[in-house]
């Protein structure tokens, strides 16, 4: 992915990592992993905190579950995770990946919740984003920007994500920030990867490519 980004002209990217996915793949095992990721940092890349597990215990009524467990197929960890909960695995999180400069932590999904989100702040992360834009958790500063993003669980699925990305990518035509967030699935796919790779080609043809942490300026 990385190789074909770096040929559509995307030379640096924001790389969420997950510290332990789904409870079945902690990073401290890993050395080969962690290296590669080292590697990675050094060649310009940013590091970024993606939850901690990527997995939401199921639970809590049925309008949490039409979002946690359906919409997300059950990633959305920090949704409703309380705060001294959510700021030990972001904590654990920070452990498990020192040696790194964290500056910002994604939620897996998108899906922050109040409490969440004051813990993140708490923990010294700089930033966070969200389906619909980029916060500086410093200032509180919001970019507007809702970001292009594949769900490739279905094939009613992919056809609509191609349409609606086709769709909002001219939409934010005129925005001073458009946002890209790919997932290793998505290369599964050829039209999936094909349309990503249009995209990135039309946009960093165009604009200053950037990662997270430049456009807070951290």
């Amino acid at each position: 992915m990385l190789a074909d980004l770096r040929e559509a002209g995307v030379g640096t990217v924001s790389l969420l990592v997950v510290p332990d996915h789904h409870h079945k793949a902690p990073i401290g095992r890993d050395a080969g992993f962690l290296e590669w990721l080292r590697a990675r940092e050094r060649e310009g890349h940013e590091i970024v905190l993606h939850g901690f597990y990527h997995r939401r215990e199921s639970g809590g009524g049925l309008a949490k579950s039409l979002i946690t467990e359906h919409y997300t197929a059950g990633e959305g960890e920090f949704y409703d995770l309380d705060y001294e909960e959510a700021r030990r695995r972001l904590a654990r999180g920070r452990d498990m990946l020192a040696g790194f400069e964290l500056k910002g932590f994604i939620a897996p999904a998108w899906l922050l919740g109040s409490d969440a989100e004051r813990a993140v702040r708490d923990e010294g992360f700089a930033y966070t984003t969200r389906l619909g834009g980029v916060l500086d958790l410093r200032s509180s500063a919001r970019t507007d920007s809702q970001s292009l993003v594949y769900s490739v669980r279905s094939a009613w699925r992919r056809s609509c994500s191609l349409l609606w990305n086709s769709w909002l990518n001219a939409r934010l035509c005129g925005n001073p920030l458009v946002r890209l967030g790919l997932h290793p699935p998505d290369w599964r796919h050829g039209k999936i990867k094909a349309h990503a790779l249009r995209l990135t080609r039309e946009n960093a043809s165009m604009r200053c490519v950037i990662r997270y942490r430049d456009w807070v300026a951290v």
